[in-house]
């Protein structure tokens, strides 16, 4: 009798084992990501300011203020010189796209933060085709238009597509690739 309970009992712990693991499977890289202890870095380039920065944003999973208040800075609407705060999803997904890409290369950045001001004369002058939307994730702080050099468009979209951790969309003609912690979409 106390064999049958001792079966039961590792059926019931083998299904349980396997309910826990189907489960896992369903929660997303980005929170996954955001959960690993360990210190988190990143590199930037903006294009536009030529300014570079490099900077350890999370400490044994602490973010560390004063490094996101630099990102924030290098990440501002450089046109109304306006700092606004980076969401920490967008930076996590932005390390765990360069773990995927197995780069430490700087992430050139072409658009971080755009204030609405900003964002309505890009949208006048380029119209919706050239993917400024009227109520972008730009203006709230959370997508960013990068490229990697050394690395083509194709593969950093293939990378970004296959962490489905939000929107991904492809500028090949304007060489930049675009991803926020939104929804899961692609363009």
């Amino acid at each position: 009798m106390e064999k049958a309970d001792s079966a039961q009992l590792s059926r019931r712990s083998f299904c349980t084992l396997g309910v826990l693991a189907a489960a896992g499977t369903l929660v997303p890289r980005s929170v996954l990501a955001a959960t690993t202890v360990g210190n988190r870095e990143l590199s930037f380039f903006n294009t536009q300011t030529s300014e570079q920065l490099t900077s350890l944003y999370c400490c044994d999973n602490r973010y560390e203020p004063a490094a996101l208040s630099k990102i924030n800075h290098i990440l501002r609407d450089h046109r109304a010189n306006e700092v606004k705060e980076i969401d920490v999803r967008l930076l996590d997904l932005l390390h765990e796209l360069g773990g995927t890409l197995q780069t430490s290369s700087p992430y050139h950045v072409i658009s971080g933060y755009r204030s609405p001001g900003t964002n309505a004369i890009l949208r006048a002058q380029g119209g919706a085709h050239t993917g400024v939307a009227s109520k972008s994730f730009h203006m709230v702080g959370k997508a960013i238009d990068i490229r990697v050099p050394g690395l083509p468009l194709q593969e950093l979209r293939r990378a970004a597509v296959s962490l489905k951790a939000g929107g991904v969309g492809y500028y090949p003609d304007l060489n930049f690739v675009h991803v926020d912690v939104g929804r899961v979409r692609y363009w």
